[in-house]
């Protein structure tokens, strides 16, 4: 493994490990600084590892996800730990039964378009156009908030109804498209629904823990015969990499998310998709 192979992983594993939890799509900033600048394909010598490496070193970050609300995960399943979180007084506690149904829909959805998705929307024309969509849904979402009738009356992570969690999970759908960010989908979804800010990411990442390592495993699987002893080392380093920075990345956006709401990344996501319009026509 080259210097430059190692620093390639090593950047896109930051990419994917910072922006995998913020509503700003870590697959749409891998796509877009792996496609102008670092050209992974060219070095790994085929498209299809390339995109291999970008669903695979998701795992770095389902680790630090699964890590960071492993008390919670734990409770779902009936565990009880020193750490494990009590529900609010009068409050209900969340349930396995509201994970499951809202990984359904992006399940269903996601297993029957996996080959249409890696064939066609990997691009960074498909990018843009999801970046400035999922802007206009976060705007949209912070508007419905701001104009609730008080903010206290907004549901916590241990209210969320089953109909709630299966309308999340459709809004998880439209993070199919590359660019969109399934954390900018579903917490939008949710702070529609009638979820508080935090309320919405804490459940937004405990779903991510499943759905994300399924489809990273599931593409694993098929993809088992482009795992060379040449790549391997380059999949190893961009693993790593995406878990130190989802770790850091995971715990900085909680604390963050209920002080500035959803504008700002809408904003930077229009502010990013054309300034990337702009590099790619001066490219092309």
């Amino acid at each position: 493994m080259s210097i430059w192979e190692f620093i390639v992983a090593l950047i896109l594993g930051f990419v994917e490990g910072m922006t995998e939890f913020a509503p700003v799509s870590s697959t749409g900033h891998m796509i877009i600084v792996d496609d102008i600048l670092l050209k992974s394909e060219e070095l790994l010598k085929s498209k299809e590892v390339a995109n291999t490496f970008k669903v695979v070193i998701q795992l770095g970050s389902v680790l630090a996800a699964a890590i960071v609300f492993w008390p919670r995960i734990l409770s779902l399943i009936g565990i009880r730990t020193a750490n494990s979180p009590a529900p609010e007084e009068g409050h209900s506690r969340l349930r396995l039964t509201h994970v499951i149904v809202g990984l359904i829909p992006a399940a269903i959805l996601g297993f029957t378009l996996e080959d249409f998705i890696d064939k066609y929307l990997f691009s960074v024309e498909t990018v843009l156009i999801s970046l400035v969509a999922g802007a206009i849904l976060m705007a949209a979402a912070d508007w419905k908030a701001r104009s609730s009738s008080s903010a206290t009356e907004r549901t916590s992570l241990d209210d969320i109804s089953i109909k709630q969690a299966f309308l999340i999970g459709l809004f998880q759908c439209i993070a199919l498209w590359p660019g969109f960010s399934r954390s900018g989908a579903t917490i939008s979804g949710g702070v529609l629904l009638g979820l508080k800010y935090r309320a919405a990411a804490d459940f937004t990442f405990i779903m991510a823990v499943p759905i994300m390592f399924g489809a990273s495993a599931v593409s694993l699987y098929k993809k088992m015969d482009v795992l060379t002893v040449d790549v391997i080392p380059f999949f190893v380093v961009g693993f790593i990499s995406a878990f130190v920075f989802a770790w850091l990345s995971i715990r900085f956006f909680l604390a963050l998310i209920s002080k500035i709401k959803l504008m700002p990344f809408a904003i930077y996501r229009v502010v990013l998709a054309a300034v990337i319009l702009i590099i790619y026509i001066n490219i092309k």
